[in-house]
C-alpha cells in the first residue's frame, strides 16, 4: 500500500453532514474519521502479513469427526476447497446449555455461512454428543452451519482447545496444497495478551455483536455478557 494519500487529508474530502451538527462535532468527527481510515489501513496490513505466513505445521494425523450423516475425516472436511476453518465450541457432554459467549459468535458466523461456504469450508466441532449438537443447531436455525462432534477428542486436544481444566474456544484454518494438508492460522489472542480492563478479543473480533456497541455512546459493558437464553 505504497503512495496513499494521507487519512486526514481524505477525511478533509468528505463531504457527509447532519442536519443541525455544530462546528465542534464536525471537527472531532473529521479527526475520527482520519482514525478509523487508518484503522482500515491496518487491518489490511495485519490480513497481508497473515497472507503471507511461511507454510505451516503439515497435519499427518487423521482426525475422525462425528457428523450429521456419520464418521467424517478430517480431509473430506475441505469437500471441494482448499482452505477450511475450524471452530473449537465450548459444547462439552457436562454442558446443559453452550457456552453464551460462544453461541453469539456462532450465531453471526452462521447468518454468513452460505457465503463463507461459497469460498471456503467451514466446521464446528465440539465434545458433546452430535444428536444435541443438532438439536441445538435446529434450535438456533443453524441452516449452514456445520457442526460435528470431536468424538476422541484428539483435534481438541492437540490444538489446546481441551484440556484438562476445561474446553476453550479456537478458531483454526487449515490449507490443503500440492498434496498436503498445513495449518495456516489459528486466534492466538488468550489471557496473556490482553489488555488492562478487557477480555481477550481478537483481531479480527469475528462477533458482530461487539462490533455493533462499539458503535454506540454506551461502548462495551465490560460487565454484560450475552446469553444463550433471554427471559
Amino acid at each position: 500500500m505504497q503512495n496513499l494519500t494521507p487519512a486526514t487529508e481524505l477525511a478533509e474530502r468528505n463531504a457527509y453532514r447532519v442536519p443541525h451538527e455544530s462546528a465542534e462535532y464536525r471537527k472531532a468527527r473529521t479527526a475520527l474519521l482520519a482514525e478509523e481510515i487508518e484503522l482500515r489501513r491496518h487491518i489490511e496490513r495485519v490480513a497481508k502479513q497473515r497472507r503471507a505466513l511461511p507454510p505451516g505445521a503439515e497435519i499427518k494425523k487423521d482426525y475422525v469427526f462425528k457428523g450429521e450423516n456419520g464418521p467424517v475425516h478430517f480431509a473430506e472436511l475441505f469437500g471441494s476447497h482448499d482452505t477450511l476453518a475450524i471452530y473449537t465450541y465450548m459444547f462439552g457432554p457436562e454442558r446443559q446449555r453452550p457456552c453464551p459467549m460462544c453461541t453469539a459468535m456462532l450465531g453471526g458466523l452462521a447468518g454468513n455461512a452460505a457465503d463463507i461456504r461459497q469460498r471456503m469450508a467451514l466446521a464446528v466441532v465440539a465434545r458433546a454428543p452430535i444428536d444435541r449438537l443438532l438439536a441445538f443447531k435446529q434450535e438456533r436455525g443453524w441452516t449452514n452451519l456445520p457442526l460435528y462432534t470431536d468424538a476422541d477428542e484428539a483435534f481438541g486436544r492437540d490444538f489446546g482447545n481441551w484440556t484438562d481444566e476445561g474446553d476453550w474456544p479456537g478458531y483454526h484454518v487449515f490449507s490443503k496444497r500440492d498434496g498436503s494438508i498445513r495449518h495456516f492460522w489459528s486466534g492466538e489472542m488468550g489471557g496473556e495478551t490482553a489488555d488492562p480492563g478487557q477480555d481477550p478479543r481478537g483481531a479480527p473480533d469475528f462477533t458482530p455483536l461487539w462490533n455493533v456497541l462499539d458503535t454506540a455512546p454506551e461502548g462495551r459493558d465490560p460487565h454484560w455478557y450475552p446469553k444463550v437464553d433471554y427471559a
